[in-house]
């Protein structure tokens, strides 16, 4: 029988997933195309009556390349870390929230071994405490192939329910595993909404004007002709079986059409009549078009933050290093916003691997994660940088290591291998002075 915990979390789990699947669709560009009429459709020989700019795809990964951590501050959070893979999962846990607005990490043992995995939102909801925004509990569900599994996660326990897959809708609790953490072992990494919700409808509108350039591009690739004074036939109107068909009085019914069935395929036309003209319209141009898609792409830079050469508009003059760095401050600001967002996430992370690394309760554990730089200086502006803070004495080398992007790891190596190579000098300084001093007697 159904716990009511399990069952609330089950509405938490099926409640939004309509919307996860509809994003889904549009962060992969398979989504449904807005605006195309079928008159469009028949005009591009049904070849291409589907067409999306993956710029959502493009609007995620361009903070996601940004979002890079680099460790905790504690060192041995930071090699958990690091043991886990977490420092190459990271990116799809940021990458899912920013996606469908919030993307999972579970952190426990198995085996007696620690594991970290990024789960898939679709399979994974908590409740939280709406005093707080703290969480509550969790839950995961996936199929097999004859059952559905369900976990529930609580800061004290760990519930395993099952139910059969077809037809069934009442869990039987398997097994109850307990947690000595004090945490929830599954943690939201929370963006609070999707990224793709303002983009959604400048891109259909979007998908709608090149789709319709490519129309415009395909008749007037044959070329549009006309004919003035040109006697028209008539043919017998058929029905779905192909015979004709009559009115009440008996007489067949008749359409007027042209005797040429396409002018714009007709080399060469002929008619017998002496007033009969022929002609060509002018060619279409496709400036309207163009116009169009600036208009739209400056909307989706304005709601995105995207800078203009992630969207390949480009100018004539060569743009300076300067002028990038410029164009992508709004980026910049924004992937340092969702450093701050997902950071008391990460932070949790944290504290959970090294709670069951060690088997105590870390859950008030000062704990702050520490984020790559969000901009994109060159290493040799950066290196320039950090020397001067060096040589003026502001920053000690460790901090100086740390800004150039060195783990902890490699920092306690790269102060060991300087101690080493000092001491060595000063040896060697200490024997050259001795050996002087014995030759001058």
């Amino acid at each position: 029988m159904n716990s009511p915990l399990l069952n609330d979390l089950l509405d938490a789990l099926n409640a939004p997933q309509a919307r996860l699947a509809e994003l889904h669709r549009y962060a992969t560009g398979t989504q449904r195309q807005a605006f195309l009429s079928e008159e469009s459709r028949k005009a591009l020989d049904s070849q291409l009556y589907r067409l999306a700019v993956n710029i959502p795809a493009l609007s995620v990964s361009s903070l996601c390349e940004r979002l890079r951590i680099h460790g905790y501050s504690d060192p041995r959070a930071t090699e958990l870390f690091t043991r886990t893979d977490l420092d190459q999962l990271a990116t799809q846990a940021m990458s899912d929230a920013l996606t469908y607005g919030t993307g999972y990490v579970l952190v426990w043992a198995k085996n007696g071994k620690l594991v970290a995995s990024v789960e898939d939102p679709s399979q994974c909801a908590v409740l939280k405490d709406p005093a707080d925004r703290s969480v509550l509990a969790g839950i995961k569900r996936y199929q097999t192939a004859s059952t559905t599994e369900v976990y529930i996660y609580l800061a004290d326990e760990v519930q395993h329910w099952s139910a059969p897959t077809k037809g069934g809708v009442t869990y039987a609790l398997v097994e109850t595993i307990p947690n000595p953490t004090g945490m929830v072992p599954l943690i939201p990494i929370d963006n609070g909404r999707s990224e793709l919700d303002d983009l959604r409808g400048p891109v259909d509108a979007l998908n709608k004007v090149i789709l319709c350039m490519l129309v415009g591009v395909h008749r007037a690739g044959f070329g549009r002709s006309w004919v003035t004074g040109l006697e028209l036939t008539e043919r017998p109107i058929l029905d779905g079986a192909g015979n004709p068909l009559y009115d009440d009085e008996g007489n067949p019914l008749v359409e007027v059409v042209s005797p040429i069935d396409d002018l714009s395929t007709l080399p060469m036309a002929i008619a017998e009549a002496p007033d009969t003209k022929f002609g060509n319209f002018n060619e279409p141009t496709l400036g309207g078009f163009e116009t169009a898609v600036r208009v739209l792409v400056s909307q989706i830079m304005a709601v995105s933050a995207l800078p203009s050469h992630y969207l390949g508009i480009l100018t004539s003059q060569p743009t300076s290093a300067d002028a990038v760095r410029a164009s992508e401050a709004s980026l910049v600001a924004r992937v340092e916003q969702r450093q701050l967002t997902f950071g008391r996430a990460w932070e949790q992370v944290g504290r959970l691997l090294l709670a069951i690394d060690t088997n105590t309760d870390t859950a008030d554990m000062p704990l702050r994660v520490t984020w790559a730089p969000a901009d994109t200086r060159s290493e040799a502006q950066v290196s320039d940088s950090v020397t001067k803070l060096v040589q003026s004495g502001i920053l000690p080398v460790s901090y100086a290591l740390r800004r150039l992007g060195y783990s902890e790891r490699e920092i306690t190596d790269i102060l060991a291998a300087r101690e080493s190579e000092i001491a060595s000098g000063m040896r060697a300084d200490i024997q050259r002075y001795t050996n002087a001093t014995i030759q001058n007697g």
